[in-house]
């Protein structure tokens, strides 16, 4: 790592580091929006719709009629905000399967007793799956990682970083549906109804697409770990104290391989009943003509998510004794939503501004002037999609939440390229491969810093330099790779999500 990158590092921390909380940040930006919206309604400043056929006005929030409308309708913006009740239903199950330490065993019993040579591929693809538990995947899986290799005889500095980058550079991308997918299914739908006011997306729009990237980014963490990282560890002697032994035993006490076991036929179970509701043509659970892609289960997937994660929760918290009576499961309920707190007050900084930009009329009229300004310079989808990677990229260095950054550029990239004959849930698709790579490359991020506090246990010297020159060639390598897969996806015409073609 050269002197130069470094001190570049240390500049974009310490911009970072001014920028305002998102909150405030989305304070501000309505700010500017209302004075844009006075300078363009001013202006007179509109534009032809091709997709509706009526002519967008921009309307300024700087009068009678945008007061009433930002107070008068302050509230029925926050409860109307697609992402809020999606996120708050599915984190119900969620929590319970946490609180009952359904979620944590199932990680450590993902390494446990993994043979050496399969450890680095079964720790990324693991943290994969921990995208279902959110940011509780960082606590867990981190110390988690640097403990399991260090059981093998690896260096516990390795097993951090691979955890750390899979959980973070690979956070959009799951084998099973998380609670990211409701939020951006959210706000990809509000966006898109600027354009389609009918138009949904759901949490399951871009399944496919999330589960072939989880198993294409395990392996490429695991190819460059091995040829290039754990070489480089290699030439960094640990310095191990006493902080750097294990904390917890990687082994699973008996009753909690019984509780694995119990949640698993208990979750087979429940997938088996659903199932077979939907199997008469004239189920209430299929859709609209007997569809199945249509039907309540997977429009409805977030109570469909919730509930199994309840069921699997309860079985083993019933097992190991972290739920002994009814009355446990709501208030694990309860506790899981209250650490959703911080995302409920951006939530609402986030639902204000969305509401201000579709009411002003300023996000539409970007986007279809952005549009033909797209068509008559011939810029097709595959040269837009790269447009839409760098920007987002570059933006995820500073702003390092998904949803604040998305509620920022998707109201226009989704709109914009709706106009292009490119669907919500490609648009999405491509800014789940920029939301994510950079993650485990800025010091902006909690878990950055988290991480480094990890691997000072086995390097005291360690610093901001020392991690990121683990962490940059695994971004560098899964960020290229995961453009690749998106291409080649979108080149063969791969669904995207159930009932959702890529074009």
């Amino acid at each position: 790592m050269t002197d130069r990158v470094l001190a570049t590092l240390v500049r974009v921390e310490k911009a970072g580091n001014r920028l305002p909380h998102p909150f405030w940040l989305f304070g501000v930006l309505s700010a500017v929006l209302a004075l844009v919206s006075w300078a363009l309604a001013a202006a007179g400043a509109s534009a032809p719709n091709p997709a509706t056929g009526r002519t967008v006005t921009v309307h300024s929030l700087v009068s009678g009629e945008g007061l009433r409308m930002m107070i008068g309708e302050a509230v029925t913006n926050y409860a109307t905000f697609p992402p809020l009740g999606t996120i708050l239903v599915v984190m119900l199950g969620v929590a319970v399967a946490d609180r009952s330490g359904l979620l944590p065993t199932m990680l450590r019993a993902a390494v446990a007793r993994v043979p050496a040579r399969w450890l680095t591929f079964t720790l990324a693809f693991t943290a994969m799956v921990a995208h279902v538990a959110s940011d509780a995947a960082y606590v867990v899986l981190v110390p988690l990682g640097a403990m399991a290799f260090k059981a093998v005889g690896r260096s516990p500095m390795l097993g951090a970083v691979v955890a750390f980058v899979s959980v973070s550079a690979g956070y959009d991308a799951s084998p099973l549906v998380t609670p990211t997918d409701a939020v951006l299914s959210g706000l990809t739908t509000a966006a898109a109804q600027t354009v389609d006011p009918g138009y949904v997306v759901t949490p399951l729009s871009n399944y496919f697409f999330s589960l072939g990237s989880s198993l294409v980014l395990a392996a490429v963490v695991t190819v460059v770990t091995e040829k290039v990282i754990a070489r480089r560890v290699a030439a960094m002697p640990d310095e191990e104290d006493a902080t750097g032994t294990e904390a917890e035993e990687l082994t699973l006490r008996e009753d909690e391989r019984r509780g694995l076991r119990f949640a698993g036929v208990a979750l087979l179970a429940y997938a088996t009943v659903i199932v077979a509701a939907m199997i008469p043509s004239g189920s209430p659970l299929r859709g609209e003509g007997g569809s199945i892609v249509r039907s309540p289960v997977l429009t409805g997937i977030a109570v469909v998510l919730a509930v199994a994660f309840l069921i699997v929760g309860a079985v083993y918290g019933r097992t190991v004794g972290t739920v002994r009576t009814a009355r446990d499961i709501p208030d694990h309920m309860a506790q899981g939503l209250r650490e959703l707190a911080p995302i409920l007050v951006l939530f609402f900084a986030i639902s204000q501004f969305l509401a201000y930009f579709k009411w002003t009329g300023v996000g539409e009229v970007m986007a279809i002037r952005g549009a033909d300004l797209l068509k008559s310079a011939g810029i097709t989808g595959p040269v837009a999609f790269l447009g839409v990677l760098v920007v987002c990229t570059v933006i995820n260095l500073l702003v390092t939440s998904g949803s604040a950054q998305w509620a920022l550029v998707g109201p226009v990239f989704v709109p914009m390229f709706m106009l292009l004959d490119i669907s919500p849930e490609v648009t999405q698709a491509v800014y789940r491969i920029a939301d994510s790579c950079t993650n485990a490359m800025t010091p902006m991020s909690a878990y950055f810093v988290m991480t480094l506090g990890v691997i000072q246990r086995y390097r005291r010297s360690a610093g901001i330099g020392t991690l990121l020159s683990l962490t940059l060639p695994l971004c560098l390598t899964m960020l290229a790779a995961w453009t690749l897969l998106f291409y080649a996806w979108w080149a063969l015409g791969i669904p995207l999500g159930p009932g959702v073609p890529v074009r």
